[in-house]
């Protein structure tokens, strides 16, 4: 089946217009979040037609709207975060009702909000060449190329303007004001409780709807224009305190603008108090989108500031953004070497990076590479698109890196100091990332959205093409094997990566796989290209569109797939058709099974190779991947067409026993191919290393002699370690003699399929052990060594496999890479019996070569300046964790193992921080901790742990007080991101759900308060969940509170996302029971009660099937009324943009049944007084008792009629209310029958117990759920029919 795009969104219809420019002033009051503004959008009407021109526009009150200067008093707007709400009392299931109100603002893109019609004295004629309109453009163009000297933003410019200008502009006028801004920006550290620097930020995303929630605009990324923003806001940080201006007078006398009347002096912010006069004086910095052009010191309102920025590069409402805070400067220029200073000349691209204060040498140690980034990138693709470019890191932020014109906002989790390591690759490759966002991203953009993947897959291969040249080409193709194998392992049942870009936004997983494998497949097309003799490859490509671009032959800078497709072939003089089929528009990845064989008669290599492809397998649910799942179930997306055959070159290499590599080209056009390569040298014996000849020549009491050896000698890795006695110490083994015959006996020593890497595919080979063993040592191949560590990796154990394993760990001129995943493959050779323990005794003692005292066990101080002992040292303690006997549990020796290096790590003479360090042997001792039983007593009292070996109480205890240590030390030191309090919590969680220690979440819970650190937060949140509190309803009242009303965008994220995951546990059933593990771990037995067949039936589908989990969610969760009004809150909160609040609602959709039902409040009646006045008067009044208890066969019987010469004055008595009952109140007589037939209009009422009689309820509020028929969506309507009965007197109005 192919696969289903209808979350694409469907052909934008014209407009009738075309925007040129826009003008946008904001002023800003960042203490009371909100704002001024005013904006002019220049519009080029299609035809004379055009009437009506609609806009994108949120959280706006529109006070003017002028076309041409004259009035529009025929407006359309309605606020469409004013429709968030029901008005009455809803809930859960009345989710639809809600997204009825609000579905035009979740459709993707959203309606436009903002109707003007204009006036008919807005005149819209033809513009002939000769109009002075016309002329003044040709002006404007020439003004542009001047100012600009940019023949590229000259060009930008036309095609922004020229094919649109059809008949003569309108500037569209609008003065507005948000008086609360919950979507488009970012207010930090202005709480006053929040003690960070106060700072805001637009929150500028690439999908619609996000740009109009700050100016009105067409929210369209397709929509392009030039800009001109000016912002005005307060000059100091004290400043924006005492000019928040209170919306009315204060309770103590105090007028309006925070002036008092005897002192005249504005009103300071109590939040204000908590700053020194040093923080007060800080000046407010304004960075944005466009060159500074201009700043001012406001005229009129002392203490303020407008600053104006100009963009002559024509971009859409989605890549303006800007920030206004207490920014400290940074001229990232400053690490731009002279050499390449000299080789850009004026092509040198100004390089600004901006902090909050304290923060200056972060951003220079974070940002140290962009200076050579964009040099490369200018060198390689060509020129810059803009002027310069600016970096801003700030608070809150998500995601971690925002892509505008000229200026990407970061999260300032992304910096880290000189002495922290970890980070450095990964933060790396985002900031170079976030720099190529400005060339494919910011100013070429993707056609459509199925276009997406051109775009990631050029901005994730220019960023690796950089790192390539940073790290080297071993960490370049280790990363790239480590990507395949994970694409392979993931498209399984997956749509490709073109239609994939159609619901990018359903689920993060999307944009992720789309980043991971769209780059892959470019860098095979490289591969390729490079192959056939275009020296250059892909860049050749990638700059030619960006040329393109800048020159307007790629229209308004949007690229698409056949565009794209096209210039390849052009440039890469080859048909490119069967390529893109197959790795673009289809789905998965091959499989290989190679036979190999030589025929010594014919002295041919043959080789026979079968391809196959992967079936969606019968998995059973994951939690990580259920809400996932659940999406694309929902919304019909299914796998793309699988290719019966992926065809295209294929390089085998064939390494002869002259030691000489042979490649060989073959082409894959069938399932099974088959080969015969012919041999090139004459047959000789396989040459082994040196080291091993004068080790057998020592052995047989010979001196070895190289010079009388003819044999070729080849350069291997992993030799060492050879002498007798090194062999001895460290128990290694050495090669069988049968085995050593048959190696004498090949006619090569390995054989390298795709040895380019020109696919994405898994490879398996009949290939001997001893080959793998020649390839890893011998090739130099990264990706070589790696697949041989992966074969060795998945054999059984064995004393040979883990001396191969060993040695290449031991040889520090391997790559990190390699040698981590050989330390990680020799847990698996650490058994009990005949392996006796030698993975294990072979860990420990590399470690206590590389890291401890000669003959002893304690480690030195530690060292960091050596990044690859770095990783090796924390691959290790990882490695020994893992190691299990018999039973599945951690042998006493490898948990000393790790509390000793834990308990005598000396970090004093580092340089480097030892926090992520740290928290990996924490990590490893808690994984250890829990394969065993918590150390107790049996039924005599005795300890069920041997005191011999240690394994006591008291070395349990040791455990538990060392990881605590660290979670103290952690709360007066911080380290990096809290890294080791974090690890703590995750040990608890580990320990907790092994049963190794008592539950007690109140521990957590006590990190989950407000002000706690957001990834702090975050995973306390998620290790009480993983312990199974989700059934607590006090902490998941707290969460859903919490994940509805905090200001973080970035918390409020990842708490959707661990919600997600809570609720997937439940479904797939895969909550913890502490007290089970610990069942297990004791008695290691758990007798359990057959289930009936529908039972067993019922769980094999809620485990396998998303539908069936579904059905068990629903049922788990129908009646916990806390998760209801919880998740109900959250959706009405006024602090969750549209966005959020679609996500949630999707999600009732799922869990809740529809139900078009009210809650109507009525109030109770209330018992009337009279009093005689005398005359024939009386006076009827309402007094404060209520009347909680039904009358019914209480009213007296009806008196007769009165004379009819007797007239009383007096008004009609009030209409005696239906017996309506709510719940928990009084009474104790029922509601009579309905008619037969009818239903009754309300419930009757419970029957009270006999300490209810008489008592009354405290509200005066009666609340009835009425059932409706609201099949037409209409809000339910209540029809209550009143029976007035005859007049009661004086007496009887108590009763």
């Amino acid at each position: 089946m192919s696969s289903t795009t209808e979350l694409q969104s469907a052909p934008v219809p014209s407009s009738g217009f075309s925007v040129s420019h826009q003008k946008v002033e904001l002023d800003i009051d960042l203490l009371a979040r909100r704002l001024k503004g005013r904006t002019e959008i220049t519009i080029n009407p299609h035809s004379k037609e055009l009437r009506t021109v609609k806009l994108n526009c949120r959280q706006c009150d529109v006070k003017r709207v002028t076309a041409n200067g004259r009035p529009c008093p025929n407006v359309v707007y309605e606020e469409p975060y004013s429709k968030v709400t029901l008005p009455w009392e809803a809930g859960v299931h009345q989710h639809h009702m809600l997204r009825k109100k609000i579905e035009s603002q979740l459709k993707s893109p959203p309606e436009e909000e903002l109707i003007i019609n204009l006036p008919k004295s807005v005149k819209i004629d033809d513009l002939s060449p000769s109009s002075t309109e016309a002329t003044a453009l040709a002006g404007a163009r020439s003004s542009v190329g001047l100012k600009d000297e940019s023949l590229g933003e000259l060009q930008s410019a036309r095609t922004a303007v020229e094919p649109d200008r059809r008949c003569t502009p309108v500037i569209i006028g609008i003065e507005y004001a948000i008086s609360h801004i919950r979507d488009g920006m970012q207010f930090v550290g202005w709480e006053e409780d929040d003690l960070r620097y106060p700072h805001a930020y637009s929150k500028s995303l690439l999908v619609p709807g996000s740009a109009c929630c700050i100016f009105p605009c067409v929210d369209d990324l397709s929509v392009r224009c030039t800009w001109e923003i000016s912002i005005k806001c307060p000059k100091t940080v004290g400043d924006a305190f005492s000019l928040c201006q209170p919306t009315s007078v204060n309770s103590i006398g105090g007028l309006p603008n925070g002036v008092h009347k005897d002192t005249g002096n504005p009103t300071i912010d109590p939040l204000s108090s908590n700053m020194n006069a040093e923080d007060l004086a800080l000046e407010l910095a304004v960075i944005c989108t466009g060159d500074l052009t201009d700043e001012v010191d406001d005229h009129v309102v002392q203490g303020k500031k407008t600053s104006t920025f100009s963009c002559g590069t024509p971009l859409s409402a989605q890549q303006i953004g800007f920030s206004i805070g207490p920014f400290e400067h940074v001229d990232l220029a400053e690490f731009r070497e002279g050499v390449e200073d000299d080789k850009l000349g004026q092509n040198a691209v100004p390089l600004h990076g901006f902090c909050l204060p304290g923060r200056v040498e972060e951003v220079r140690n974070t940002c140290l590479l962009m200076a050579k980034a964009i040099d490369f990138f200018t060198l390689e693709y060509g020129s810059y698109p803009f002027s310069n470019y600016k970096l801003c890191f700030v608070d809150d932020v998500f995601p971690e890196t925002i892509h505008t014109g000229f200026l990407t906002i970061c999260s300032n989790n992304l910096l880290f100091s000189a002495d922290v390591i970890e980070p450095l690759e990964r933060v790396s490759r985002q900031m170079v990332h976030a720099l190529a966002s400005q060339w494919m991203g910011v100013s070429v953009i993707p056609k459509e959205r199925t276009d997406m993947w051109v775009v990631v897959g050029i901005t994730y291969f220019m960023t690796d093409a950089f790192l390539r040249k940073l790290f080297g080409r071993n960490d370049y193709g280790f990363r790239q094997k480590q990507a395949a194998d994970r694409v392979v392992e993931l498209d399984v049942g997956r749509p490709s990566i073109h239609d994939t870009g159609a619901f990018v936004g359903l689920d993060p997983f999307e944009a992720e796989f789309l980043a991971l494998k769209a780059p892959l497949v470019l860098s095979i097309l490289d591969r390729r290209f490079t192959k056939t003799g275009s020296a250059s490859g892909l860049s050749r490509i990638i700059s030619r569109v960006f040329l393109n671009a800048k020159v307007g032959d790629l229209g308004n800078g949007a690229i698409s797939t056949a565009y794209f497709v096209k210039t390849c072939e052009k440039l890469g003089h080859a048909k490119l058709d069967s390529f893109f089929a197959q790795w673009v528009h289809g789905a998965g990845c091959p499989r290989f099974e190679i036979g190999q064989r030589f025929n010594k008669k014919k002295n041919v290599v043959e080789l026979s190779i079968v391809q196959r492809q992967a079936e969606p397998p019968e998995r059973d649910l994951e939690r990580e991947t259920f809400m996932r799942d659940l999406k694309e179930e929902t919304n019909n997306i299914y796998a793309g067409a699988v290719q019966p055959v992926f065809t295209g070159p294929m390089t085998i290499c064939i390494h002869e026993a002259d030691g000489s590599p042979y490649e060989h080209l073959i082409e894959i056009k069938e399932a099974v191919t088959r080969v015969e390569i012919l041999y090139n040298t004459k047959y000789k014996r396989l040459k082994r290393s040196k080291r091993q000849k004068e080790r057998i020549a020592t052995a047989g009491g010979a001196e070895y002699n190289p010079d009388g050896n003819d044999d070729v000698l080849l350069y291997c890795l992993g030799d060492v370690l050879q002498s007798e006695e090194e062999m001895q110490q460290w128990r290694l083994a050495e090669w069988p003699k049968d085995t050593e015959d048959e190696m004498n006996q090949e006619a090569y020593e390995w054989i390298r399929v795709d040895s380019n890497f020109e696919w994405i595919c898994k490879l398996s080979m009949n290939m001997p052990g001893y080959m793998y063993l020649s390839q890893l040592q011998q090739d130099k191949d990264v990706v070589a060594q790696l697949e041989s560590v992966q074969y060795m990796a998945a054999q059984n154990e064995h004393a040979l496999i883990a001396t191969i394993l060993m040695r290449t760990l031991m040889d520090t001129r391997y790559f990190h890479g390699i040698r981590t995943t050989a330390a990680a493959a020799l847990a698996k050779h650490a058994k009990e019996g005949d392996m006796d323990w030698l993975g294990l005794f072979q860990l420990e003692k590399a470690f206590q070569h590389f890291f401890c005292y000669n003959d002893s066990p304690i480690p030195r101080p530690n060292g960091f300046s050596d990044r690859a002992a770095y990783f090796v040292k924390c691959a290790i303690p990882k490695a020994i964790a893992k190691v299990r006997d018999q039973r599945g549990r951690s042998p006493i020796r490898a948990r000393v193992f790790l509390l000793d290096k834990l308990r005598f790590n000396d970090n004093s003479g580092n340089e480097f921080s030892d926090g992520h360090y740290l928290a990996t042997l924490m990590e490893a001792l808690s994984e250890a901790m829990a394969s065993n039983p918590s150390p107790g007593q049996d039924m005599d009292g005795d300890l069920m742990f041997d005191e011999d070996d240690g394994d006591d109480v008291r070395f349990h205890r040791s455990c538990l007080e060392e990881l605590d240590r660290f979670r103290r030390t952690d709360e007066w030191l911080p380290s990096y991101h809290n890294v080791l309090s974090r690890t703590a919590l995750d040990c608890t969680r580990i320990l907790t759900i092994a049963g190794v220690i008592d539950s007690n979440p109140s521990h957590l819970v006590q990190y989950t308060r407000d002000g706690t650190a957001d990834e702090l937060r975050l995973c306390a949140f998620s290790n009480l969940f993983d312990m199974g509190v989700s059934k607590n309803d006090a902490v998941l009242r707290w969460f859903l509170f919490a994940m509805g009303t905090d200001p973080s965008s970035y918390f409020r994220y990842h708490a959707l996302r661990l919600f997600g995951r809570v609720l997937a546990s439940i479904a797939i059933g895969q909550e913890p029971n502490p007290s089970r593990a610990v069942q297990q771990q004791n008695d290691g037995l758990i007798i359990e009660q057959e289930a009936s067949t529908e039972t067993r039936k019922a769980d094999l589908e809620r485990r396998t099937t998303v539908m069936g989990a579904l059905k068990a969610l629903k049922a788990e969760i129908q009646d916990n009324e806390t998760m209801k009004k919880g998740l109900w809150t959250a959706i009405t909160s006024s602090i969750l943009s549209f966005a959020e609040i679609k996500e949630l609602l999707d999600l009732c959709l799922q869990l809740y049944d529809p139900a078009s039902s009210m809650v109507v409040k009525l109030r109770y009646p209330r018992y009337w007084q009279c009093k005689k006045l005398g005359k024939g008067k009386l006076h009827f009044s309402h007094t404060d008792r209520i009347r909680t208890t039904p009358m019914v066969g209480r009213l007296p019987p009806p008196r007769p009629a009165p004379p009819p010469a007797l007239t009383l004055q007096t008004s009609l008595p009030s209409p005696s209310m239906p017996k309506i009952k709510s719940e928990g109140s009084g009474g104790s007589e029922a509601m009579p029958p309905p008619p037969q037939g009818r239903k009754p209009l309300f419930k009757p009422p419970r029957r009270p117990s006999d300490g209810e009689q008489g008592t009354a309820r405290p509200s005066p509020v009666t609340e009835t759920r009425l059932a409706t028929a609201a099949a037409d969506g209409e809000k339910p309507k209540l029809k209550i029919k009143l029976k007035i009965g005859p007049p009661r007197s004086a007496s009887a109005g108590g009763n």
